[in-house]
């Protein structure tokens, strides 16, 4: 497996399960195909600098953790400071 391939199946999830699974919103199909054909090409663009392909598969990881991808649905680290502060209003 490349080594790009594991921070593009963890956008992948990641957003795939802030979006239905945090959120509520149905699944968006897009994603998991999307997330798919990335992972494709940056295999491939390991073939040509397999330090930049990483690079821009890590980058565009901590990028989506802060980046709202529609505007309905909170950015995954809002939505986790979301569930942090529930959970410390409930232990008070």
């Amino acid at each position: 497996m490349a080594r790009s391939t594991g921070p593009v199946l963890a956008i992948g999830a990641i957003t795939l399960a802030n979006n239905t699974v945090i959120n509520g919103q149905p699944i968006d199909w897009r994603i998991p195909v999307a997330t798919g054909l990335a992972a494709g090409a940056l295999a491939l663009g390991e073939r040509i600098s397999e330090p930049l392909a990483v690079g821009v598969a890590w980058v565009a990881l901590v990028a989506v953790l802060f980046t709202r991808l529609d505007p309905r649905v909170p950015a995954p680290a809002e939505s986790l400071v979301k569930w942090w502060n529930a959970g410390a209003q409930l232990g008070t």
